[in-house]
C-alpha cells in the first residue's frame, strides 16, 4: 500500500504566478511539499477552498520555511542578524535548494500520511480505540454532516459514506488539529481508563490574520516568527519531528519556540484508516482526545487578542457578517481605540520589516471558521485586503489616528442605520421586540456594509503617507461623516419605502429617521 508521501504527492492546491503561466509549461494544479517550497517564488498563493484548512496549512508551511531557510534559530553562527538573513533569502528570489534537500532527506520518513508513524497522527489509536466504534469518515470532513446532524455543504449518507481522497483527508486532518470541537469523540483507553471527552482546538471560532505577498515565497517569509535567542532546533520540534509520541496521561508538552508553537499545540489525536483496496482514499478515522488533563495556553501569534470586561484575553472571533476592513485599525495600530483593548497579531511586527523591502507592500488575508466552543459549525470566513502594511503605525505614525477614526465613523453609521430600521419597524407594528424588526435590521446591514467598505478603502487609499499633512493624514472628518451618513440614508430609505404608502407607516419611518443622526437630544429641565 502507498504511504502517500506528502513531500512528493500532489495534495496542496496552488495558483501559479502570471510569469510562470506565461512559459507555456504544463503547471500542475496541486503540488507536494518539496515542489511547493522549491517553486514558492513561482506560486502566487495557495488555492485551498476551505479557509480553516488554508489557515492550518500556512502554520505548517511557516515552520517548514523556517527549517529549510535556516531561520529556525536566532543565531546561526554566521554573525548575520536574523532579519538580515531573511532579507538575503528574499533578495535571492527563492528558498535555498540545499536547505530544502537536506530537510526532506532527513525527515521524509515522517511526512507519510499512512504508515507506522503517520504524519500528524497517533498510531496508538488503532489499539487504544475500539475499531468497531471509529468516528466515521463523515466526521473527519468539516463540510460533511455526521450522525444526526443536518447537511451543511454536502449531502452524504452516514450509513454508507463516500471515502475521501487522501489529499482531501490530509487537509481535513489539519483542520481538526486547529479547529476541532470539544465534546465526545472516539473512546480512548489509556492506563486502563477509557475516556471520550475532547477539548476544543487552539483556533476554534477564531479569525486568523496572515500577511500576504505577491508570491508564496514572500507570504511565507513574512509569516515567520523570530526565535528567541535561547531557542534550539533540537528541542523546538514540529509535531511530526518528535522522537517519541507524547504521553496522553501527562500535561501537554510546553512549546519550545516558533516551530512547536505553530504545529504542536493540538488538543486532538487522530488516525486515518486507508482503504485497503484503494491506496489513494481514506475510508475511516479515529478522532479523540490528545491529553486527558491540562491544555496549552491559547497564544497564537496570528490572532487579534482582545480583553473581556473581566480582564481575560480572548481572540477576535470569526464573524461571517463582519467585513475585514473593520479590523484595520487593530491590524495596523499598536494601541487601537476601543474598550476591547485589541492587540495586533504578534506576527505582524516581524512582517513589517519585510513589507518595507518589497516593491508591492504586503496585504492581509483573514481566514477562519465561525463556530461555537463545542460542536456547532456555522460558516467559513475569509477576506483579503489590498496592500496595506506600508500604512502600519510603525511605518507611518501619521496615519495612526486617521485609520481608527475612519473605521469608527463607518461603524457608527452602521449601528445607527440598524437601530433606526428596528425602531421604524417597532413603531409601525406597535410591538417592542418583533422578529420582523430583526429582519429589517439584517437587510439594512446587507445594504450598508458593502458600500461602507468601498467608502472606507477609497478614503484609506487617499491618506497621506508623506507626513506633509500633519492633521490626521489629510482625513476630512466632515466629508467622511457625510459620506457614511449618505450610505446609511440610502439603506434606510430602501428598507422602509414599502411601508410608506400608509399613514401609520409614513409616520413611523419619519419618526425613526432621526436615529440616523444620533436620535432625539434630551433637554435639561
Amino acid at each position: 500500500m502507498s504511504a502517500f508521501p506528502l513531500h512528493e504527492a500532489p495534495w496542496l492546491p496552488v495558483l501559479w504566478t502570471r510569469l510562470a503561466r506565461s512559459t507555456g509549461e504544463d503547471l500542475p494544479p496541486k503540488v507536494g511539499l518539496r515542489t511547493l517550497l522549491t517553486r514558492s517564488h513561482e506560486i502566487s498563493t495557495l488555492a485551498i477552498a476551505e479557509p480553516p484548512a488554508h489557515s492550518a496549512v500556512l502554520r505548517a508551511l511557516y515552520a517548514l520555511t523556517a527549517r529549510v531557510c535556516g531561520l529556525d534559530e536566532d543565531d546561526d553562527d554566521s554573525g548575520v542578524d536574523w532579519s538580515e538573513r531573511r532579507l538575503e533569502i528574499l533578495d535571492s528570489g527563492r528558498m535555498p535548494p540545499n536547505g530544502i534537500a537536506a530537510y526532506f532527506d532527513a525527515w521524509a520518513h515522517r511526512l507519510l500520511l499512512f504508515g507506522e508513524q503517520p504524519w500528524m497522527q497517533d498510531p496508538r489509536l488503532a489499539e487504544q480505540c475500539d475499531p468497531a466504534r471509529a468516528a466515521g469518515i463523515n466526521k473527519l470532513v468539516p463540510t460533511r454532516p455526521s450522525g444526526n446532524n443536518h447537511a451543511w455543504f454536502t449531502h452524504v449518507q452516514d450509513g454508507a459514506p463516500d471515502p475521501v481522497p487522501a489529499d482531501e483527508a490530509a487537509l481535513s486532518l489539519l483542520t481538526w488539529h486547529y479547529y476541532g470541537p470539544s465534546g465526545r469523540g472516539s473512546a480512548r483507553t489509556v492506563g486502563g481508563t477509557a475516556s471520550a471527552n475532547m477539548k476544543a482546538g487552539p483556533l476554534r471560532g477564531a479569525l486568523s490574520y496572515h500577511p500576504e505577498g505577491s508570491t508564496l515565497l514572500e507570504t511565507l517569509l513574512a509569516g515567520l516568527l523570530r526565535p528567541d535567542p535561547g531557542v534550539s532546533r533540537l528541542t523546538d520540534r514540529c509535531m511530526w519531528e518528535r522522537e517519541e509520541l507524547p504521553d496522553p496521561d501527562a500535561p501537554p508538552p510546553a512549546v519550545q519556540g516558533p516551530c512547536s508553537r505553530l504545529t504542536a499545540v493540538s488538543q486532538h489525536a487522530l488516525l486515518l484508516v486507508p482503504d485497503p483496496n484503494d491506496e489513494h482514499v481514506v475510508k475511516d478515522a479515529f478522532i479523540t482526545w490528545a491529553y486527558r488533563d491540562g491544555r496549552l495556553p491559547r497564544d497564537d501569534p496570528f490572532l487579534i487578542w482582545q480583553t473581556s470586561q473581566q480582564g481575560n484575553p480572548y481572540p477576535r472571533p470569526a464573524d461571517s457578517g463582519r467585513a475585514l476592513w473593520r479590523d484595520m485599525d487593530a491590524l495596523l495600530l499598536r494601541n487601537p481605540a476601543g474598550t476591547a483593548q485589541a492587540r495586533r497579531p504578534e506576527a505582524f511586527a516581524h512582517a513589517l520589516e519585510l513589507s518595507d523591502a518589497l516593491d508591492t507592500p504586503l496585504a492581509v488575508r483573514a481566514l477562519g471558521f465561525e463556530q461555537d466552543g463545542q460542536a456547532k459549525d456555522r460558516q467559513f470566513v475569509a477576506g483579503l485586503t489590498p496592500p496595506v502594511l506600508h500604512r502600519a503605525e510603525a511605518a507611518n505614525p501619521a496615519t495612526d489616528p486617521a485609520v481608527g477614526r475612519l473605521r469608527q465613523t463607518g461603524e457608527l453609521y452602521g449601528r445607527r442605520v440598524a437601530y433606526a430600521v428596528r425602531r421604524a419597524c417597532q413603531l409601525y407594528t406597535c410591538e417592542t421586540r418583533p422578529k420582523e424588526a430583526e429582519n429589517w435590521s439584517e437587510k439594512a446591514a446587507a445594504l450598508y456594509w458593502p458600500h461602507a467598505e468601498e467608502e472606507f478603502w477609497s478614503r484609506f487609499d487617499a491618506l497621506d503617507l508623506t507626513g506633509a499633512l500633519l492633521v490626521d493624514a489629510g482625513l476630512d472628518h466632515d466629508a467622511t461623516r457625510q459620506a457614511f451618513l449618505r450610505i446609511a440614508e440610502r439603506a434606510y430609505a430602501s428598507i422602509t419605502e414599502p411601508v410608506c404608502h400608509t399613514q401609520r407607516g409614513a409616520r413611523a419611518v419619519a419618526d425613526a429617521r432621526v436615529e440616523l443622526y444620533g436620535g432625539q437630544r434630551r433637554t435639561r429641565s
